[in-house]
């Protein structure tokens, strides 16, 4: 019988090493917003992310410390809770990283992905598309309607300088093609 076991993945090392491998991931995550890694680290790291922005969500100070305690570095907590504050994840209540592929790793064929912040709301991102296909319509409607409005001004204009090509030089006649001989 194996009592108080750890659950989670080992990936491959032991506790103290994977425990402070997944600290540096969230912090070089939360600094950069997107970090190149292999997928069970991602995978791994993901619920680590979703705490500490959950808990910069609330902003008290008991949630700052435990967030400190799982990224290990003050600097960027403050700036989580900053931009946790400013409503970056207001309409989103959980899936604040998306998981990229890139395919195998040359080396030795591990899978690499990007692992990235969601900075978008789902709703932004619904009322952004319906705006961008009101305005592709809209846009399409009246290009048409120019389109149109162009067509007959530049068929009078190539007509009115046919016109006046025919008034400079005459047309030739019997008598003129007489005198060219």
């Amino acid at each position: 019988m194996r009592h108080n076991k750890k659950r989670g993945m080992k990936l491959g090392t032991d506790a103290a090493h994977t425990k402070a491998m997944k600290k540096s991931l969230v912090c070089a995550l939360f600094a950069n917003d997107r970090i190149k890694t292999i997928d069970q680290r991602a995978k791994a790291i993901r619920p680590d992310v979703d705490k500490v922005i959950t808990w910069a969500k609330k902003g008290d100070v008991y949630s700052r410390r435990l967030a400190i305690a799982k990224v290990g570095d003050r600097d960027v907590v403050r700036e989580v809770f900053d931009r946790a504050a400013q409503g970056q994840w207001e309409g989103r209540n959980g899936g604040y990283t998306r998981i990229l592929k890139l395919g195998p790793r040359k080396g030795d064929g591990a899978e690499v992905v990007i692992i990235e912040l969601v900075t978008e709301s789902p709703k932004a991102k619904k009322v952004a598309s319906k705006v961008t296909k009101v305005s592709d319509a809209e846009a399409s409607d009246t290009s048409t309607q120019q389109d149109k409005a162009a067509a007959p001004q530049t068929t009078d204009k190539s007509a009115d300088s046919e016109e006046a090509t025919e008034k400079e030089s005459p047309a030739p006649t019997a008598e003129s093609a007489d005198k060219a001989e």
